[in-house]
């Protein structure tokens, strides 16, 4: 180890824990220090709607890494403890705990924080938001001695949530403000077919509607929707989203994105100021892509742009981040998404939406140019994974061949690179 002030990493969750291990991996010998708010060494997020929120046995094994991990890699883990302010100048952070800690370099890796409704804050007796474990945990525990669970938000926590509850016996209602599900990840078509497969499930879905009160009641609170519907929630489970932790980030005067709040940061997840990096869902970056800034909230650019702030935290050359792509388990399906939504794009069925059963298909857009833009695939990642190179490098495919079942995925692949690459088509 050498005497220079250690590399800080504010953040003990998905983004931080793949940055501390890849600084090691890439050869950093100096000290790491890593700090996070939690009393839990740094753990996975997606099961917390899914596997841990159905089984307590699932508590344990959801770590980043293995026990040991961090002893093993000389990788200094402070938990429990916050950060109250960073002297970005001095390189000095400012522990909750009264501690000061230098640093040499920084990474804020603050991740998000749960959007929670003014009249009912974290803690409301019957009123459940999920972002941590323990979040997950007191969840699970409450619908143990439930029969019904109530849902605002039909995104993608939202409905893991009620997927488990229902495969749970809970009798299930869904309330979302949109006119449908995934409303800013997904298009119409998609929305409507898992819309079919919620209902499906015996999910009281209600699209279109807010509540316009919640108040508590005997054992529960009391629902009024718009449409002047009247609901009795034994739990009620708020996922309308979250916002990114950007406090601190702000406190000492980094530049922030006047739309979507997320941490300013360049391709190799510097901010605004020297020596102090971001990444995971508290940055905003622009995304190739879409030609735009924007905060992605997914478990691969939490590890993406870890990968890419450690490179260039110690000055390493690295290859640049990887297509988007997102995932989901619910209502008896994995949904991959692979690309981004793009609000011009024709999308194109290959294969059959059953709504019963097991369903594989691919739900495929181009754009006007004719190239694929956006891949989603239903109990089929293994035809979703060929396309990546098609959406990385915006190749034009016949959407006739794109639905024809008949030609493997791995050749349509070859044949739309070839015909890219071909003279006569240039």
């Amino acid at each position: 180890m050498t005497d220079e002030a250690p590399f800080l990493i504010i953040g003990a969750g998905q983004a931080g824990a793949t940055a501390a291990a890849a600084l090691r991996t890439l050869g950093h010998r100096g000290r790491i220090v890593m700090v996070g708010d939690e009393s839990s060494p740094p753990y996975e997020r997606p099961p917390l709607t899914k596997a841990v929120l159905a089984d307590a046995a699932m508590d344990g094994r959801i770590g980043i890494h293995p026990a040991g991990f961090h002893d093993a890699q000389a990788i200094e883990l402070r938990l429990g403890v916050g950060i109250a302010s960073l002297d970005a100048e001095r390189g000095l952070a400012h522990c909750s705990d009264g501690q000061v800690l230098p640093f040499s370099r920084c990474l804020i890796a603050t991740g998000g924080r749960a959007r929670t409704l003014p009249s009912l804050p974290p803690g409301t007796p019957h009123v459940h938001y999920v972002r941590t474990l323990a979040d997950a945990q007191a969840l699970r525990a409450a619908m143990a001695g439930r029969s019904a669970l109530t849902v605002l938000g039909a995104g993608f926590l939202g409905l893991e949530a009620a997927a488990t509850a229902r495969a749970a016996g809970l009798e299930v209602t869904v309330i979302e403000a949109a006119a449908r599900v995934l409303p800013r990840a997904v298009p119409p078509e998609f929305s409507g077919w898992l819309a079919q497969r919620v209902r499906g499930a015996g999910v009281d879905l209600r699209l279109g509607r807010s509540c316009v009160s919640i108040a508590p009641n005997t054992d529960g609170m009391a629902l009024r929707l718009d449409d002047g519907s009247a609901l009795h929630a034994p739990l009620l489970v708020v996922a309308i989203g979250q916002t990114p932790e950007v406090a601190l980030a702000e406190g000492c005067g980094l530049e922030l994105h006047p739309q979507n709040g997320g941490i300013r940061i360049d391709a190799q997840c510097r901010t605004s100021a020297p020596n102090i990096y971001a990444a995971g869902d508290c940055a905003s970056q622009v995304q190739p892509l879409v030609g735009e800034e924007i905060r992605l909230e997914s478990w691969q650019s939490a590890n993406e742009q870890a990968r890419v702030a450690a490179a260039a935290m110690l000055g390493v050359p690295t290859e640049a981040a990887a297509t988007p792509w997102f995932w989901t388990d619910q209502f008896g399906c994995n949904i991959q998404m692979l690309g981004l939504p793009a609000a011009a794009a024709a999308y194109h069925l290959r294969g059959e939406a059953a709504i019963d059963g097991t369903p594989k298909f691919l739900l495929l857009g181009v754009d006007a140019a004719g190239r694929l833009v956006h891949a989603i695939g239903v109990n089929a990642g293994g035809d979703l994974r060929p396309l990546r190179s098609l959406v990385e490098q915006r190749i034009a495919c016949d959407p006739a061949r794109l639905r024809d079942t008949s030609i493997p995925p791995r050749q349509l692949v070859r044949d739309a690179l070839a015909a890219a690459a071909s003279p006569s088509l240039s």
